[in-house]
């Protein structure tokens, strides 16, 4: 054992705090071999069914949390924080149940975050890459077994999702990105310039400089996961900001990936006031990148602040964002009736439209426009709302009360200016109530088919069947964003027009099927325009931004001779 090993290790033996004390152990050298990660494969989902296992296993965890008050603190350098500073956690269904209470950070704090960043990145950066990846595979399959159902009844519980939902995102989005990220970093790894028998070229793929700022939104526990891991797979350190309304299910990533092995300060979690912890990480010296999902607005102000602080940084951070979305689904005359409600239905109302992926404007022929309508309000009748708790609602509570006035405003603004075809109604007595609703429109121009939303609304516009290619222009030119989209025809001549007129309209586009639902490894996600940089979560493409590659030629036999060939006498 070399002799730096050994001293480290008889100071971590007398230290009383061994979180801080390993730190120093540097990674041990010596494995030969070229290693590879297991091939990824998407994680089965699970039924749920009644009888089923899971189901049990799931209700008996939704009843143990549902009684339990979690005291959540910062995390910081792998020490718990506990500032005193508390925020209640709560079910959106049911707003007067406290599931727990988080602390906030201060200034100090969030200092103290970044220094452990820095300080783990030493040592975490000069991983082999393998080693790194492990800390995440092992991630995934205790997600996959023996933590599943624990995100899944925060999910749940704090996010107010329900079990389908909590399924397909907190258990296997999670876990597939935890598995195809080490796949997508070992096929960027092993591209390599072309070399030949004089010399040995080869590209360094290195961690940022400096500590990279996670900020992470309420409606995807998956998004909470993969922000800062991304980052962290590929050498860098974190600091990590979670949406303030779905701290249950961050803590419980934290403690996953610290059971999986994850070095003290490789992610440091932060909680508090937003703009507080922005103002302080955004300008900081050391700011080395940017990974971020939430609204258009404060991505904007963002990158104004990272912009004028230009001149204060150590290297230009990376800036890598998903906002805003008013994904849309366009149907042609030759459209399946039957398959565009549906469509409409799922894309609109699961989880409550809260994702940035959901439907929330249609444009419909006239031909199709009864026999759609009325297909669509027959299954809005069979929805049933309620407790996630309940395994037969389709839909629960949406997030909180600033989500119910602003969603329940644009309702009240198409009773005044649309048609309300049905839905329409809110209550937030005991839960934040939204009721599934559909607006019709003969103004392609309406506030509700160009505003995002960000609920279960979606609005109709009603146009002539002859007006198909004008259609696809409305639809291009009527908002500023250009995240997904959908277009529905049997006519495969109009899906080819629709394709190439939307082509900058959105950057997941889907035919004959609704709007949402990326799968990892199947449909990388991600939008233009006011919908973010592209970047595309759950791809290389991604795991491109969080390395700063070098370039490294090595001469076998270098000249001993300055001159040229060129200089010799005539």
């Amino acid at each position: 054992m070399p002799e730096d090993n050994r001293r480290a290790i008889i100071k971590a033996l007398a230290d009383p705090d061994l979180s801080i004390a390993m730190t120093s152990l540097k990674p041990l050298a010596g494995f030969s071999g070229t290693r590879q990660v297991p091939p990824p494969v998407n994680e089965p989902i699970k039924g749920y069914a009644p009888g089923s296992a899971e189901r049990a296993e799931l209700k008996a965890r939704l009843k143990t949390m549902s009684g339990e008050k979690v005291d959540i603190p910062l995390i910081i350098g792998g020490k718990e924080v506990h500032t005193g500073k508390k925020s209640r956690v709560i079910m959106p269904h049911d707003h007067r149940h406290v599931l727990g209470e988080y602390h906030g950070a201060d200034r100090a704090h969030v200092e103290q975050a970044v220094a452990a960043a820095i300080t783990a990145r030493a040592e975490w950066g000069n991983w082999a890459w393998e080693d790194r990846a492990a800390v995440f595979l092992k991630a995934a399959e205790l997600l996959a077994t023996t933590w599943r159902q624990t995100l899944n009844a925060a999910t749940m519980l704090n996010q107010s999702k329900t079990v389908f939902q909590a399924e397909i995102d907190a258990a296997c989005e999670l876990i597939d990105f935890w598995r195809f990220n080490p796949a997508y970093a070992q096929e960027l790894y092993r591209e390599q310039p072309l070399s030949n028998s004089a010399m040995w070229n080869q590209l360094d793929y290195r961690a940022l400089e400096g500590f990279v700022y996670a900020v992470t939104p309420f409606n995807f526990t998956s998004i909470g996961g993969n922000l800062p891991t991304a980052p962290a797979l590929m050498g860098n350190t974190v600091v990590w900001k979670p949406a303030s309304s779905a701290m249950l299910s961050a803590y419980y990533i934290m403690k996953l990936l610290e059971a999986s092995g994850m070095p003290p300060g490789v992610i440091n979690l932060v909680s508090g006031d937003a703009r507080e912890i922005s103002d302080i990480l955004l300008p900081h010296r050391d700011l080395a990148g940017v990974h971020f999902t939430g609204s258009t607005g404060v991505f904007n102000n963002m990158w104004k602040t990272i912009g004028a602080s230009m001149a204060n940084y150590y290297s230009y951070p990376r800036i890598v964002g998903e906002t805003g979305g008013k994904d849309f689904i366009v149907a042609h005359p030759s459209a399946d009736p039957a398959a565009l409600a549906v469509a409409i239905a799922r894309g609109a109302f699961e989880y409550q439209g809260q994702k940035c992926s959901a439907a929330s404007r249609v444009y419909v022929p006239k031909s199709l426009w009864n026999d759609v309508r009325d297909r669509v309000v027959a299954i809005m009748g069979e929805m049933k709302q309620g407790a996630p708790t309940d395994f037969r609602n389709f839909t629960s509570a949406v997030i909180d009360e600033k989500a119910f006035t602003k969603i329940s405003g644009y309702i009240d603004h198409a009773k005044q200016h649309a048609k309300v075809v049905a839905g329409g109604g809110y209550d937030m007595k005991e839960g934040y109530f939204i009721q599934p609703t559909l607006v019709q429109t003969d103004d392609p121009g309406y506030k509700l088919l160009c505003e995002e939303i960000f609920g279960p609304v979606i609005t109709a516009h009603v146009y002539d069947d002859a007006k198909w290619t004008e259609t696809l222009h409305v639809v291009d030119s009527t908002s500023p964003y250009a995240l997904t989209g959908a277009v529905f025809a049997t006519d495969r001549g109009a899906v080819n027009q629709a394709m190439l007129a939307l082509r900058n309209a959105a950057g997941n586009f889907y035919v004959n099927d609704k709007p949402t639902g990326a799968v990892v490894g199947q449909q990388p996600f991600g939008g233009a325009r006011g919908s973010g940089t592209n970047d595309k979560a759950g791809s290389k493409l991604n795991l491109v931004r969080w390395v700063s590659a070098r370039s490294i030629k090595e001469t076998f036999s270098p000249p001993t001779r300055f001159e040229y060939p060129f200089m010799a006498e005539e």
